[in-house]
């Protein structure tokens, strides 16, 4: 892992990303002389390069947009040739749009044809020996665990959903009255101080701390040693933070929020963040008004006079301060007559145009224009609502500190979470909430935008 602007990227998937983008660079020069179309006597040298970057570009954040390159896209998710084939069609899009504003840059057909077909065929291959030398023992980070009871025992399933797999626990150190609940053959007992002696032996990279009980007994005499000693010692919290793109509500405490890097507000950051706000929805509505006005129109058709287009609801905001979320209404008028209540999976309130637009997230285009008036961001927590708000913030620790930024249309947790109906999926959410409020960054904004294509596209987490 490598952090760029404070959010972690994965080193592998990176490099992937470039490797990718020269196949694709390449598959458009190739298109261009291949000698069967001897289309190169058409192609100034310059042009080849310029065409061929264009290709490369386009391709590449496609692939980008559909998660190809998110080291959290979990294996039940992954579809290669699924999400391939959609990232494909999405960059003939956009090429033709390229095409048809900018004819400079206009290729031939059956030059795009072959450009594709060669891009394919690259991308293929490129994965087969990516997924098969990326996840060998050689090149993993080796991690010693520190500790054996509960806590440490999680640590052994975290990569488990991850194609990619980016690190490896070597073994794990026991300490006198802790219960062991690892797999033993890793186990090597605590004695005479031993821990830099047992990570050498196991030729360790990185040492986690993760006892169940920090204040009955920590090792740092043993720690320093290996510190000192050019070995990396990092907390539970920071290995999550690192590895998952949580925070961990379950090992967090105050002192390390207080004392960690991020959570920074205000300033030359809340310019930037408006700026884009700004930018960014914008360009959402020139792309979506088409798709704004034929979902007003089925709204209409199916509900007639008598129904609402929009659908105001009162949502927590900025510093806790309510305001009026606008959506298209995707359920019947009365949905509430009951009270409030979670949205369940075939919820027998939504309409049949409200199905539609709920599994491509139309309905939250109105967003747009609470995200203009300043009441949201394009990118932040999902607001929630005050009668749900009010019961969180007692019953879970840090609730309250996803409210220190402008909620958004979408977010960090839309991106890695699916749609949660319970107090537990909202504990899961937080913690990727509560990722992006201490990490943000324009860098990690215009990611999240970016993937926000696949959640659109497959319909993730719509509900």
């Amino acid at each position: 892992m490598i952090r760029i602007f404070r959010h972690y990227i994965s080193r592998a998937y990176l490099s992937l990303l470039l490797i990718e983008f020269v196949v694709f660079f390449s598959a458009m020069y190739l298109g261009i002389t291949a000698p069967v179309l001897t289309a190169a006597s058409w192609y100034s040298d310059y042009g080849i390069i310029v065409s061929s970057t264009v290709f490369g570009c386009v391709v590449t954040l496609s692939c980008a947009a559909m998660g190809l390159y998110r080291r959290s896209l979990s294996l039940q998710d992954y579809n290669l040739l699924a999400r391939t084939c959609v990232s494909f069609v999405l960059a003939v899009i956009i090429l033709a749009l390229i095409y048809y504003f900018i004819p400079e840059f206009l290729i031939g057909r059956s030059v795009l044809a072959v450009a594709i077909f060669f891009a394919l065929v690259g991308i293929f291959i490129t994965r087969e020996l990516f997924y098969k030398f990326a996840n060998l023992e050689k090149f993993k980070k080796r991690v010693l665990v520190i500790g054996s009871g509960t806590k440490a025992n999680k640590l052994s399933g975290i990569n488990n959903s991850f194609i990619h797999k980016s690190f490896k626990i070597v073994g794990f150190v026991s300490f006198p009255g802790e219960q062991v609940a690892v797999d033993d053959l890793l186990v090597n007992y605590y004695e005479n101080n031993d821990i830099r002696a047992v990570a050498e032996a196991l030729k360790a990279d990185e040492l986690v701390v993760a006892l169940d009980d920090n204040r009955r007994f920590m090792p740092l005499n043993g720690l320093l040693d290996c510190k000192m000693s050019g070995l990396k010692v990092i907390d539970m919290v920071s290995f999550y933070e690192r590895e998952q793109g949580i925070i961990s509500l379950e090992n967090t405490y105050p002192g390390w929020l207080i004392f960690s890097d991020g959570f920074a507000q205000g300033g030359l950051r809340a310019w930037e963040k408006r700026l884009f706000d700004l930018f960014a929805s914008s360009l959402l509505l020139v792309v979506t008004w088409p798709v704004m006005l034929l979902a007003t129109l089925a709204i209409f058709l199916e509900s007639g006079v008598n129904g609402t287009i929009f659908y105001r609801q009162v949502r927590v905001g900025e510093d806790g301060r309510n305001f009026e979320v606008l959506k298209f209404r995707s359920m019947r008028n009365d949905a509430e007559k009951n009270g409030v209540q979670w949205a369940q999976a075939k919820d027998s309130r939504v309409t049949a145009v409200g199905g539609v637009i709920r599994k491509f997230r139309i309905d939250e285009l109105p967003q747009i224009f609470n995200v203009f008036s300043g009441q949201m961001s394009f990118v932040g927590p999902r607001p929630e609502r005050p009668e749900f708000v009010n019961g969180f913030e007692e019953r879970i620790p840090y609730y309250r500190e996803r409210h220190r930024v402008k909620p958004g249309i979408t977010g960090w947790a839309q991106l890695c979470y699916p749609y949660g109906a319970s107090e537990d999926d909202t504990i899961q959410k937080l913690q990727y909430d509560l990722y992006y409020v201490k990490n943000y960054s324009l860098f990690l904004d215009i990611s999240i935008m970016f993937n926000t294509v696949e959640v659109v596209l497959w319909g993730k987490g719509a509900r």
